[in-house]
């Protein structure tokens, strides 16, 4: 699951550089659409969501679900074949969501965003 408790985990960094709360959700979301633009090349097809009341991030792709054999674009559309192993009832022609977990970005990516809040 893709939502974690961020803002607890930044508290330091905000107190320390007197970030208000909106600006600093406004910080991580940037963060981390530069990491989704480097790992998938493109911030287009997914939505960050910083969530201010409970200091929760959840990251959701969305995609076009296309007929086996008729995906053109990987980021934007997926196969039906692969849409029903998540959701049987799914089909073509309907929007796909689902959230990416932030262990898909890696130790490294964390840590750079962890970094990059670090220097605000």
């Amino acid at each position: 699951m893709a939502s974690i408790n961020l803002i607890e985990a930044f508290q330091d960094f905000k107190d320390a550089e007197n970030i208000d709360r909106p600006t600093m959700m406004k910080v991580v979301e940037d963060v981390f659409k530069t990491l989704l633009r480097k790992k998938y090349g493109t911030d287009d097809n997914f939505d960050v969501i910083v969530n201010a009341e409970k200091g929760d991030l959840e990251i959701v792709r969305h995609r076009t679900i296309v007929e086996d054999g008729e995906v053109e674009d990987p980021l934007a559309q997926v196969a039906y074949s692969e849409a029903i192993k998540l959701e049987p009832d799914y089909e073509v022609g309907e929007d796909l969501y689902e959230e990416i977990d932030l262990v898909d970005f890696g130790r490294r990516a964390i840590l750079a965003a962890k970094q990059t809040l670090a220097a605000v």
